[in-house]
């Protein structure tokens, strides 16, 4: 057999294994949970750190009629005791709300009904039991056959949704003899969405009132497991529940369970001959602390390799944070000025720390309310993670690693090109003063754009990713220029400029060298830029596109000070 394929989007435990995907063995979660188990369990992940593949494995596992060959080499397999007592034993209930979302309330109550009918649906024979009387059948029956809308939606009456998962778990106990297990993964998607979308109220009502009836006092009930985000607090919709159990980022219990440890992550890339680029996957993906454990994006991991076996080549990118919106880094980015100082975040650009109270128990109609609520969001989200150890619910957060701190940079970027466009006057001074080659007044107007951001502090991170601010802040100034042609990072001579310009109907010709100046040295800073420059032949391009007038600008920044230098060559004058 050749090697195993990556597998990406794949979060269903027995496909993963039968069609041959790599897989990161988390099979001890199962030991561990089954040990400790309380009626209720939660754990709380950000997204695409294996919530969904972890949940159809505990369903594989716990289920009547179990295959026990998809657990053949894993870790649970060794204990033969607790396989024996639980394998295959439970009638299990799994739902995933992850798709329980629209633009209103009609429509994601159908998805949710069609969820719930899907689910039911896998439980035909009930139609047959002879353990069932005509009346149990009935109530079956309205879980497999919804009503259908005028707009063509699937819908049950609101009673039979909110008492579905409760009516199954009766249904299955009595037929199987047996206590029933429900799974629900991603519970707190139909929230968030609702919340985004304006039928919070509604949906809160439904969701509250179907876990109150299958999870408070079912006798049906063996226990339950879900996912989520976020520890939505009891008081908006666990008010019936008696003290579920909470598996949250801060909490040690099945820490290394959700994300991969560094050695799983060694293993798998020498299991694909990619150990060689251990230490950039690590710089990149790595830098989670979920209480003992430090954790890779496992998302990012499977995505990076799956890329590098088809272009050894790459560089890494973004896979994680282009796998949604990023609504709440944008909404807390805005709110730099109202309770997020600059100082704060230039501490979390450059790697360090801020100590912040969380409050692990939050409301989705309340999340944004304050700038408090805002800092543990983001941590709950996987924006920002723990370093060290929490004191009580005060705990030092950091940018987990490059990956999350260039989205954080794009944001700010992003922010800054919008107060860039309220100045057009300054706007049109600077590119005038880069035209003409006037290297003061080009530092003096650049000093104005940087007071209007946060600065990139000495630290350990990289020193391109420093670069790659400035430069960022350059071509957001330089982008509503519309008549000037701006290139950025393309191949020229025997090297890639930062950016380079040219003003066709003034053949003139611009390269731009962006440095940051360890330790305030602009002097060597402006030195290595323009001596680039020459090296790396960066104005051949700008030659053969006949530029008569060349600008070599080599730019120094630390902080919110830059040092500019410009040489000019005209064409034919050497």
């Amino acid at each position: 057999m050749g090697k195993l394929r990556m597998p990406i989007g794949v979060d269903d435990f027995e496909k993963l294994r039968t069609d041959h995907f790599y897989y990161v063995d988390k099979t001890g979660m199962i030991k561990e949970l089954l040990e400790n188990w309380g009626e209720v369990n939660l754990f709380t992940r950000p997204r695409r750190f294996g919530k969904s593949l972890n949940m159809s494995m505990l369903k594989c596992f716990l289920e009547i009629g179990a295959d026990k060959s998809l657990f053949d080499g894993l870790e649970i397999l060794k204990e033969t005791g607790l396989c024996e007592e639980h394998m295959g034993k439970y009638p299990v209930i799994s739902i995933s709300l992850k798709t329980a979302h629209s633009d209103n309330f009609e429509r994601a109550m159908s998805q949710l009904c069609t969820i719930i009918g899907k689910e039911a649906l896998r439980f035909r024979s009930l139609l047959d039991s002879d353990r069932l009387n005509e009346e149990e059948k009935k109530l079956y029956a309205q879980l497999i056959q919804p009503d259908q809308t005028a707009q063509g939606l699937f819908s049950f009456p609101e009673s039979v949704v909110t008492a579905s998962l409760h009516t199954l778990s009766m249904l299955l106990h009595k037929a199987y003899d047996q206590k029933v297990i429900i799974l629900i993964d991603e519970y707190d998607v139909p929230l968030a969405k609702s919340f985004e979308r304006g039928y919070y109220d509604s949906m809160i009502r439904v969701i509250r009132a179907m876990l109150d009836a299958a999870l408070k006092s079912n006798a049906n009930l063996k226990f339950a497991v879900m996912t989520g985000c976020l520890r939505v607090s009891k008081e908006s919709i666990f008010t019936g529940l008696n003290n579920p159990k909470m598996y949250t980022l801060l909490d040690a219990r099945c820490d290394e369970y959700f994300g991969f440890t560094d050695g799983e992550v060694r293993k798998m890339l020498d299991s694909y001959g990619l150990s060689e680029y251990y230490e950039v996957t690590k710089e990149w993906y790595d830098g989670y602390q979920v209480a003992r454990a430090n954790v890779y994006n496992p998302w990012d991991v499977i995505n990076w390799c799956d890329q590098l076996l088809t272009y050894p080549d790459k560089t890494p990118k973004s896979f994680w944070t282009n796998s949604s919106g990023n609504e709440e880094l944008r909404r807390f980015i805005r709110r730099m000025g109202d309770g997020v100082t600059k100082a704060q975040l230039e501490r979390l650009i450059a790697g360090e720390t801020v100590q912040k109270k969380i409050e692990e128990q939050l409301t989705y109609d309340s999340m944004y309310d304050s700038i408090e609520n805002m800092w543990s969001l983001l941590f709950a989200t996987g924006y920002l993670t723990q370093s060290g150890r929490p004191s009580g619910n005060l705990v030092r957060l950091t940018i987990p690693n490059t990956e999350v701190r260039l989205i954080f940079s794009e944001y700010i970027l992003n922010l800054f090109e919008k107060e860039v466009e309220k100045d057009g006057a300054l706007v049109a001074e600077f590119c005038n003063a880069l035209k003409v080659g006037d290297a003061s007044e080009v530092e003096r107007l650049f000093l104005q754009f940087m007071s209007k951001t946060i600065s990139i502090r000495d630290t350990a991170v990289r020193k391109e990713f420093k670069e790659n601010f400035y430069h960022g802040m350059l071509l957001g100034i330089l982008g509503f220029k519309s008549d000037w042609a701006v290139d950025s990072n393309r191949e020229s001579g025997v090297g890639y400029y930062d950016i380079a310009i040219e003003i066709e109907d003034e053949a003139i010709g611009i390269i731009i060298e962006v440095k940051y100046a360890e330790n305030e040295d602009f002097d060597a800073a402006c030195k290595e830029a323009m001596q680039q420059i020459e090296d790396q032949d960066y104005t051949v391009e700008l030659k053969k596109d006949d530029m008569q007038t060349i600008l070599k600008y080599g730019i120094a920044c630390c902080r919110k000070k830059c040092r500019v230098v410009v040489e000019k060559e005209v064409q034919g004058s050497r």
